[in-house]
């Protein structure tokens, strides 16, 4: 695998020829898999339904029509041009982007939205990928969007999703997205829900989440889809003490991953551990318990049985009226997050901001200035209230 190193560049870059860097890829990669990169589109082998208008696409920039007619119809290659414009930063990219979400916005909505989350090791995309071969193989058109972890030092991040999933990915009822956490915290990069919500008018039937699983604001992840999976190993350690509290009231099933061989009867062990832990714990979901199942990617035993329960889950929030009252909690919060954002990223792109910065994070670094203060200074140049003169 490769190592990509993300840039403002290389996604603007990224946002008018990834129609292009698909196609190559493809004819280079001998199992028409792509391995690697933040803008990696779709599997070589295309169907022809998919691939039809990546010719006009692949040499210029897309209007806001041009890249929803793509997307309605299920052009891959269009979709994952479409995710490289909604990351990008640019303020042009931005303004397209809005455009074309309030454009895919009507045929949106009916997918189901699986988040799956678990410690790193426990096995999530062998899992993803067992389970989405399962739903292409019964007609259902699943979309994965796995996200990476960027480094802090580099920036960069090893897409390796697509080669742990090579038969999903390969599959034309299949889309596997990856893309770096960036710094955003939840595991899920910045701009996941767009990202969804594209998907969901390309015509997917389930939009799985991957995330990182480091641990870092699982709420981010809860927010953002119908079922929160938590994937458990057993013969870890202290079963109970090693996950959070938190993100057990979070999930809506857990699954003991990895229930196969000899380790079969430590995760029967473990499962019955966490159903007793779980009867202290509150559910999120009205008129549901969250279950505990075992499952294996490797024989494919207990797989049926986790899709069944989300199946489960969704008709009966449906009924009641939760899955619609939770949606529009969602929608709010995202609006909320969008907001936050926004103001992030026009204080970082501030030229007063900009200019003020290294002069008091030397100061602050000194020990001269304290760190609230110069804070507020750059706040109140930010506001246009003083120029941040230090006196």
């Amino acid at each position: 695998m490769k190592k990509r190193h993300s840039s403002e560049a290389d996604e603007h870059q990224e946002a008018h020829t990834g129609a292009e860097f698909a196609g190559d890829a493809a004819k280079h990669s001998p199992g028409g898999t792509l391995s690697v990169s933040t803008g990696s589109t779709t599997p070589g082998n295309l169907a022809p339904a998919y691939a039809e208008g990546a010719g006009r696409a692949r040499s210029r920039a897309l209007a806001v029509d041009e890249y929803a007619e793509g997307i309605l119809r299920g052009d891959r290659i269009v979709l994952a041009r479409a995710i490289t414009l909604i990351e990008s930063r640019k303020p042009d990219d931005n303004r397209l982007a809005r455009a074309l979400l309030g454009a895919v916005l009507p045929h949106s909505g009916r997918a189901a939205r699986v988040g799956i989350t678990g410690v790193p090791g426990v096995g999530k995309s062998t899992f993803i990928e067992a389970l989405g071969c399962m739903l292409t193989e019964a007609g259902q058109r699943v979309a994965v969007l796995a996200v990476d972890p960027s480094s802090r030092i580099s920036k960069g991040s090893i897409m390796g999703d697509k080669t742990r999933m090579e038969r999903l990915a390969s599959d034309p009822r299949a889309f596997i997205r990856p893309s770096p956490s960036a710094g955003s915290l939840g595991g899920v990069a910045r701009k996941t829900r767009e990202a969804m919500l594209l998907c969901e008018a390309a015509g997917f039937d389930v939009v799985i989440v991957e995330t990182v699983g480091v641990g870092q604001s699982e709420t981010v992840v809860h927010s953002m889809v119908d079922f929160f999976l938590l994937l458990m190993l057993a013969g870890a350690g202290d079963q109970l003490q090693g996950i959070k509290r938190g993100i057990m009231e979070m999930a809506d099933a857990l699954v003991i991953h990895k229930a196969d061989g000899d380790n079969r009867v430590a995760a029967d062990r473990a499962r019955g551990e966490y159903e007793q832990a779980m009867h202290f714990l509150r559910s999120v979901s009205p008129d549901w318990f969250p279950p505990v199942l075992t499952c294996s990617s490797v024989t494919l035993e207990g797989i049926a049985d986790v899709w069944k329960t989300i199946t489960q889950h969704r008709a009966l929030m449906t009924q009641n009226g939760y899955l619609r009252a939770r949606r529009a909690e969602q929608d709010r919060s995202w609006m909320h997050d969008t907001i936050r954002e926004a103001l992030q990223d026009s204080f970082e792109t501030h030229a007063g901001v900009a200019a003020l910065l290294p002069m008091l994070e030397r100061q602050v670094e000194e020990g001269s200035l304290p760190a609230v203060t110069a804070a507020q200074q750059l706040l109140d140049v930010f506001a246009g209230r003083e120029d941040g003169t230090v006196p």
